[in-house]
């Protein structure tokens, strides 16, 4: 009997009603990819949909996509194995960017992207490109969403970031860009505090002027079974081990007396914290099938209301 393929967080799925919905969740669930709708193909062309508009529309048009998750404790969205047309997977598509003729500006920043990394020593068979320009649906404004599936190697990207950009080769984000990702992430920080948090992290830059990111998607995701929600909250802790800060989902432990776990689904507070740092976090408590409790930010994409703020480093 054939094995059914895997998918990972960040590959997209695509389906006969011209659907194509971004993989959130490592393997399936009940024989369905957990996912949720990004782009819908229309008269003109394909149409992104933020995280409101995609639930409406599926509510009005594919009811059946719409999907709640005992083991996240989410509503998002699901497709089943046999109504996927096509798999979307970003290592593929990087490889295949780096091999043949690129059509087009944002493909060529994406090519010069990759080589500058991989002639720095970088091992782009575990790097992949996510997003528009994985489904083709990019335009001359698009970013490059670039993942690594290896944390040694995103942790070498990210020290990259910062040698290159001291070297001119690459460039730090300007203000507008700034202001434009603050704009999109709806945080729940103030515009100092989010850039704060962001510019120590190292996973964003230009290229030919370009907005480029880096994530990291990591093949050993841990297994909480079950949750059940228990309610909004607020906690102060330190955390005591950043090693999955930047893995989707973000894992931070804490030395909180009854929430030992901070879980984070949203990209915007990735790597927020180091390990020796007090923080505030907000988001929705759960407890897991053997009675843990966990912080979850980010249970939507926008999260909000929901944050990670360092309040204090000096610990570290």
């Amino acid at each position: 009997m054939n094995k059914p393929p895997l998918f990972y967080p960040k590959d997209f799925i695509a389906t006969a009603e011209g659907l194509l919905f971004a993989v959130v969740s490592q393997g399936l669930e009940n024989g369905k990819v957990l996912c949720f709708l990004r782009y819908v193909l229309e008269a003109s062309g394909w149409k992104k949909y933020p995280t409101a508009a995609a639930n409406a529309f599926l509510h009005a048009h594919h009811p059946q996509y719409l999907h709640f998750s005992p083991h996240l404790a989410a509503h998002l969205h699901a497709v089943p194995l046999p109504q996927i047309i096509r798999h979307h997977t970003p290592r593929q598509r990087l490889q295949t960017l780096l091999h043949s003729p690129r059509t087009d500006a944002v493909l060529e920043d994406a090519y010069q992207l990759g080589n500058l990394l991989q002639s720095h020593g970088v091992n782009l068979a575990e790097v992949g490109i996510t997003g528009s320009v994985l489904v083709d649906t990019h335009n001359p404004a698009s970013d490059i969403d670039l993942v690594c599936y290896d944390r040694a190697v995103f942790k070498h990207c990210r020290l990259l970031v910062g040698e290159l950009t001291l070297q001119g080769l690459l460039a730090e984000l300007a203000e507008e860009d700034w202001q434009d990702a603050y704009q999109r992430r709806e945080a729940a920080l103030s515009y100092p505090e989010y850039l704060w948090h962001e510019r120590r992290k190292y996973n964003k830059g230009l290229i030919n002027g370009r907005k480029f990111d880096l994530s990291l998607v990591h093949d050993s995701v841990a297994e909480d079974g079950n949750c059940s929600k228990l309610g909004p909250a607020t906690l102060h802790c330190r955390i005591t081990d950043d090693t999955y800060s930047f893995d989707y989902p973000a894992r931070f432990s804490t030395d909180h007396p009854t929430i030992p776990t901070i879980i984070c689904f949203t990209a915007t507070y990735s790597g927020q914290a180091l390990t020796g740092e007090n923080v505030e976090a907000a988001g929705m408590l759960e407890q897991t099938a053997d009675g843990q409790q966990r912080l979850v930010v980010g249970a939507t994409r926008e999260a909000k209301g929901e944050y990670i703020k360092v309040i204090d480093t000096s610990a570290t």
